[in-house]
């Protein structure tokens, strides 16, 4: 069975597909990706089950679709480093603003975690992953003009790295816990962005 979901041909099927999602997501944060069942996720989005499986046809279909968007929704928000916002901010302050953006992200998105670890095939293109890294490579070689191109893009793959490494303790950490690990974080990205790309 193909886990592509049908695309909506219509603007009342796009905000079906919207409210599926939504639902999904408000489910998967709840009881998590082996509990979630598709029966529960069309009852909440206030939807028969056809419909949910007119647009997926199974809980994996669902949960590629989330990260997908998840994905798209991380490269918008990470896009606001760009050249123009960044100037005149320290490769210190860089690093605690991508810290900032992605904690907030996940703070925003309580099923985050859930789509992460559920057990699918999931691999984004390397078309999208790389124009997102050749962005912020952009930033960093206007902080240090003479790093070479390929110089950036290996800074930029070992931060993104170490803002991953954060998904780890953030995960299983309270509230609190987790202030205090942003902070942990932002100051060994900040370290290691001086380091590389000079105060």
């Amino acid at each position: 069975m193909s886990n592509k979901r049908r695309a909506p041909q219509q603007e009342r099927g796009e905000r079906r597909l919207a409210q599926l999602l939504e639902a999904a997501s408000s489910v998967l944060a709840e009881l998590g990706y082996d509990a979630a069942t598709m029966t529960e996720i069309a009852d909440r989005a206030g939807a028969s089950i056809g419909t949910l499986y007119q647009y997926f046809p199974n809980k994996e279909a669902v949960v590629l679709a989330l990260r997908d968007k998840y994905a798209v929704e991380m490269a918008d928000c990470l896009s606001q480093l760009d050249e123009d916002a960044t100037v005149g901010m320290s490769a210190r302050q860089i690093a605690y603003r991508l810290v900032e953006i992605v904690s907030g992200f996940v703070e925003g998105r309580p099923a985050y975690f859930a789509i992460l670890d559920a057990a699918v095939k999931y691999k984004r293109s390397k078309e999208a992953r790389n124009k997102l890294r050749e962005r912020i490579a952009k930033v960093f070689r206007g902080k240090k003009p003479g790093i070479s191109e390929e110089g950036a893009y290996r800074v930029v793959n070992v931060s993104l790295q170490i803002i991953k490494g954060m998904n780890v303790l953030y995960k299983e950490a309270n509230s609190k816990e987790r202030e205090e690990l942003v902070k942990e974080y932002r100051e060994v990205l900040g370290g290691y962005l001086e380091s590389r790309l000079g105060r």
